[in-house]
């Protein structure tokens, strides 16, 4: 048996007895013992496998840039990166774009458009376009449904694709899914977009206004979340592959 059939075997044995992740964890640690932390083989993982979160936010910083990859300037580095933090934050407050009332979420949306060079807003997303065009090739029906109640331009893209579903999906969800857009894969958005669809069909197809259908999918049922994530994840792999770890 080749190395790679054994541990797909114990792959399949590990997630049949309830212990699934116990190779994918021990994986990820020997990855995190390089002297210099390998980002492609990091950023492939996190998008096959869901980050534990005991590393996660190592990870998370690495795959941003937040810190290098070696690890004896991790310490250094974030000193300078939490001066940075408060410096950018002193500037929106002081050109008015945030208080001390703003949402978090926005709070961090204008500091990344402040660091990026696109503040005020930038232009709007091209997901919407991806998002019908997936939907339609899961459900035509229920797309229509949205265009004929004129409540297809008028969905929650902001809260979807510029907050990323910060404030939708509870946190242990929504790790989930910034896992995949930390490490390169934005469209992972889409497929929630569409999987919360497709989960609440029956509501929606049963609503007749665009209003109404806004407002039921700025607050959907938080009790679904998990499963919405995990069939998001799977339609994904299903029309974008599964990545693999590069040679």
């Amino acid at each position: 048996m080749t190395d790679d059939s054994q541990r797909n075997f114990r792959s399949v044995y590990y997630e049949k007895v309830g212990f699934r992740g116990v190779e994918e964890k021990k994986s990820l640690e020997i990855l995190l013992k390089d002297d210099r932390l390998d980002t492609e083989k990091l950023c492939t993982f996190s998008q096959r496998f869901p980050l534990p979160s005991m590393y996660r936010a190592l990870v998370w910083k690495v795959l941003l840039g937040i810190l290098p990859p070696h690890h004896e300037s991790h310490a250094k580095v974030m000193m300078y990166r939490k001066e940075q933090y408060s410096d950018v934050l002193h500037a929106l407050k002081v050109v008015r774009f945030v208080s001390d009332a703003t949402p978090q979420a926005e709070v961090y949306l204008r500091m990344y458009q402040l660091e990026s060079g696109k503040l005020p807003r930038s232009p709007s997303f091209p997901l919407p376009k991806a998002f019908e065009q997936y939907l339609n090739l899961e459900d035509g029906r229920l797309l229509t449904h949205l265009k004929m109640c004129s409540a297809a331009p008028k969905l929650p893209y902001d809260l979807w694709f510029k907050r990323c579903f910060a404030g939708c999906l509870p946190e242990s969800s929504l790790q989930r899914v910034w896992d995949k857009v930390v490490s390169g894969s934005c469209k992972i958005l889409v497929f929630v977009a569409v999987e919360i669809l497709l989960t609440f069909k029956i509501k929606v197809m049963a609503l007749s206004s665009a209003e109404k259908i806004t407002k039921f999918l700025e607050n959907i049922p938080q009790d679904s979340s998990d499963a919405i994530v995990s069939k998001a994840i799977d339609l994904w792999h299903k029309h974008c592959g599964t990545p693999v770890h590069s040679s």
